[in-house]
């Protein structure tokens, strides 16, 4: 167990019995190399409390599986980020998406699902097999690169941002700080958030002009979503937030798995040599990669009543962190949780929730 970055906390609140802690998720170096720091969470016990701020927190496998598989005690209408929105006043719209509960969330979700049509994957995938072909190609005729913005960037800012249709113009130097202040803004309101936010004012007025109809190309994904709103299966106000959903949840989801595919095979050069060897364990290397390098780190969930986990009563309206990233590298769980090991089963890891 980590003793040098984490402390104890002295309990403060006679209604909390279990381990207090107060590390913070937040600071750069939490940021910068996290696994050690879930290593001492999981060594806590199975859930714990984040005296910085008043959050209850997970990161066993076991416990996060149980609180994902009960979306009725533990809900996302409450956001999904540190602040809650069912008792303070979001500073902005709840995604209709990721912040809505089932059934509720059934009727946008059936719109989002029906863009995943065989003939729409059909196209999608000659179109990105192709472009990532001809990507490669240039990279091999440089012979060196930047893997992040001539590789892992650039390839979903391409087909990511053809396939829902919004113009080629401005994507570049808008839509990754937009994804940065949105996957920002689930912590605190803290200096990171506070600098991301200012650099995003001018990519927030973009991607809202982007995302009307009269600008979206007529076949893309955004398209569709119109087409949806004119059938009646959504509200007109809704498509241009879905559309907003898309670009923010997907592209930047796959910029940061892109980049974890590269560092993980750079930094564990015989891993890529059995995948080189064995091109079968391509789509099995990936699930290793999801597991071993999270996508995202960590979200939050609120109880919606009285509840016991793993012997602690938490209250109704009570934050919860899931820390995934942890999970996915659990030794409970995962036999050699901290190696990456392409030969590895790893479905059913938590990466994305």
């Amino acid at each position: 167990m980590m003793q040098d970055t984490m402390n104890a906390v002295v309990p403060t609140n006679r209604h909390i019995s279990v381990p207090q802690t107060d590390f913070d998720p937040y600071a750069e170096a939490s940021l910068d190399d996290p696994y050690p720091h879930y290593e001492a969470l999981r060594d806590l016990g199975p859930i714990f409390y984040l005296s910085l701020y008043a959050s209850y927190g997970i990161a066993r496998h076991a416990e996060i599986d149980k609180v994902l598989r009960d979306p009725y005690t533990y809900c996302s209408s409450a956001g999904v980020g540190l602040a809650n929105f069912h008792t303070e006043s979001p500073w902005r719209k709840p995604s209709i998406i990721l912040e809505v509960d089932p059934p509720a969330h059934d009727r946008t979700r059936k719109v989002v699902a029906g863009l995943l049509a065989p003939s729409n994957i059909n196209k999608l995938r000659q179109t990105m097999e192709r472009e990532a072909e001809a990507l490669v190609d240039r990279v091999l005729e440089k012979g060196e690169i930047d893997a992040v913005p001539e590789l892992c960037a650039a390839f979903p800012l391409k087909v990511f941002a053809d396939a829902v249709g919004i113009p080629k113009e401005g994507r570049e130097e808008y839509l990754l700080p937009y994804g940065d202040m949105v996957f920002n803004a689930f912590g605190p309101v803290n200096q990171r958030f506070k600098t991301c936010l200012d650099k995003a004012q001018p990519a927030i007025a973009w991607i809202a002009e982007v995302c009307r109809r009269e600008n979206l190309t007529p076949d893309g994904l955004g398209a569709q979503l119109y087409a949806a709103a004119d059938q009646g299966l959504i509200e007109l106000d809704e498509a241009p937030m879905l559309v907003r959903t898309l670009l923010s949840a997907g592209l930047d989801t796959t910029v940061f798995t892109l980049c974890n595919v590269m560092a993980s095979f750079a930094r564990h050069p015989d891993q890529w040599a059995l995948v080189h060897a064995q091109p079968s364990l391509a789509r099995q290397s990936l699930e290793e990669v999801l597991r071993y390098e999270s996508t995202f780190h960590s979200f939050y969930r609120t109880t919606t009543r009285e509840v016991e986990l793993a012997g602690e009563l938490l209250k109704p309206e009570q934050k919860l962190c899931v820390f995934i990233g942890s999970a996915n590298r659990d030794p409970r769980r995962w036999p050699d949780a901290d190696k990456f090991d392409v030969s590895r089963r790893a479905a059913g890891n938590m990466a994305f929730g």
